[in-house]
């Protein structure tokens, strides 16, 4: 198989006949391979750490490798950035990711959806569970400031939004979301350590499962930096959002699934 460079144009994931697909990176020049990469040793810094960082570079197949920075971060500790060239190519055509498969609406569009098709209030309740505390990203999606200039769901004249906030337990969530009668629930997961985030939600989707019927159950949505957002089926869950996320996503999804597709499906 040749090897092509160029950049591919147009929707990722999706190539004309005539696309380049074969890429590899892009340093100095194009084409050759050049990558940046990070990580922690836990060694204390000197010239053998940095020497262990070159070889742990070298392993991951960059050669040849430069250490480029290298700092203590703790008490045994030691931070460093390495530079070098890989030969691995990536087949574009093979990659594979969960594009978007409903339209975007504005606010205004999500509101008369609502209004005219389920002629009530759509509930949405939403918290970071377990132990996580981080709650910039519920209250990015939840609340009326929303995140870069962009109104969060508590804006909407239409949807009803009860935002739990930190460190929910799973049946406080369950029983939010039986009391509000929920459509939707929404839950952030930023703390990973140990795939908390998906023990987490394998243990909210279960506790769903059994504390209400299939056709009575909300839309279970979970989004964070570190979710894959290909393994909904294996986390119970109806869609996993990952990093960059907006409100009006978030809204238009839940029209679709809630409304319009459900709409379709009838007989």
């Amino acid at each position: 198989m040749s090897e092509r460079t160029e950049r591919s144009e147009g929707m990722p994931g999706r190539h004309s006949p005539n696309e380049k697909t074969i890429v590899r990176p892009y340093g100095d020049t194009t084409g050759d391979g050049m990558v940046q990469v990070s990580f922690t040793l836990p060694v204390p810094h000197d010239k053998r750490a940095e020497g262990a960082a070159v070889q742990l570079a070298n392993k991951m197949g960059m050669d040849p490798a430069m250490l480029v920075h290298a700092k203590p971060i703790g008490d045994g500790f030691t931070f460093f950035v390495v530079y070098g060239r890989v030969n691995h190519l990536v087949d574009l055509s093979k990659v594979q990711v969960v594009e978007r498969d409903f339209p975007l609406l504005s606010a205004k569009e999500v509101n008369a959806v609502v209004k005219r098709q389920l002629r009530r209030k759509l509930s949405v309740v939403g918290a970071c569970i377990g132990t996580d505390a981080h709650t910039v990203g519920i209250d990015a999606i939840l609340n009326v400031k929303g995140i870069a200039g962009e109104k969060g769901l508590e804006y909407y004249r239409e949807l009803k939004v009860t935002n739990l906030g930190a460190q929910v337990s799973v049946p406080e969530l369950v029983e939010a979301a039986r009391r509000e009668r929920a459509d939707a629930v929404l839950v952030s997961q930023v703390v990973t350590q140990r795939d908390a985030h998906l023990h987490n939600t394998r243990e909210m989707s279960a506790a769903f499962r059994e504390a209400m019927p299939a056709g009575r159950r909300p839309l279970l949505i979970v989004g964070g930096p570190r979710f894959d957002e290909t393994m909904t089926g294996e986390l119970g869950v109806d869609r996993i959002f990952g990093r960059g996320t907006t409100p009006g996503e978030v809204a238009s999804y839940l029209v679709h699934a809630l409304i319009t597709s459900r709409k379709a499906n009838t007989p």
